[in-house]
């Protein structure tokens, strides 16, 4: 189901990000306050907007309570990412995400109310898009320029269903490498076990396959 995703500051991950998001058909609401950057990246998202996320009723005007996530990405500027994680918290955004460039931010971030802190690098773009795109993937790492690795929440059909029954390898053309629960550890494949909704697993495909898990 595709998705509403605000991308707030348009630094290198930033734009990574947005760029990745809209590539994969969600639509994408960028924000910063550089006009010029804004013009550049109209055609590349869903729409782009020219606000200074510092004031509070220029972010009260972007329309949050219509998003279905919401990411800071204005690592080095921590008060505007106070403001705005607190003001889609206010709006009742499901999911407020925040950028962050140290362990001393991110505590803070949590405490007023983000979801989940990340501190990437400029890649980290695309594989955060990879997450936020889909329902099912929990975690994204590339092996290689063919091959990635995806940690997998199972279908809801898959549910109660062992390995050898799903034939994923057959069925979706990917190799199942270990399975936990959410919280425990990751351990070798039982081909008998029954899957169950707290159940995650780590699987292995190709990259021009990872659409299907949208």
């Amino acid at each position: 189901m595709k998705k509403s995703i605000a991308v707030l500051g348009l630094g290198k991950y930033g734009i990574s990000l947005a760029e990745a998001l809209y590539a994969l058909g969600e639509d994408v609401l960028a924000v910063d306050k550089n006009e010029k950057l804004i013009r550049d990246m109209s055609s590349r998202v869903t729409s782009a907007v020219c606000a200074n996320l510092d004031n509070e009723d220029e972010v009260m005007a972007l329309g949050l309570q219509n998003m279905d996530i919401v990411i800071t990405c204005m690592g080095g500027n921590l008060s505007a990412s106070i403001l705005c994680v607190a003001i889609a918290k206010e709006k009742g955004v499901g999911a407020v995400i925040a950028k962050t460039s140290s362990a001393r931010m991110k505590k803070i971030l949590e405490r007023v109310g983000a979801d989940k802190v990340i501190c990437p690098e400029e890649e980290g773009g695309v594989r955060s898009a990879r997450i936020l795109a889909s329902q099912y993937i929990r975690d994204y790492f590339e092996i290689d320029d063919n091959l990635c690795m995806i940690e997998l929440r199972p279908k809801q059909e898959w549910i109660g269903k062992d390995l050898i029954e799903l034939n994923l390898r057959k069925m979706y053309n990917m190799n199942v490498a270990a399975i936990r629960e959410k919280g425990g550890k990751w351990r070798f494949v039982d081909p008998t076990h029954k899957l169950g909704e707290k159940n995650l697993l780590l699987v292995i495909l190709e990259k021009g396959s990872i659409n299907r898990w949208r």
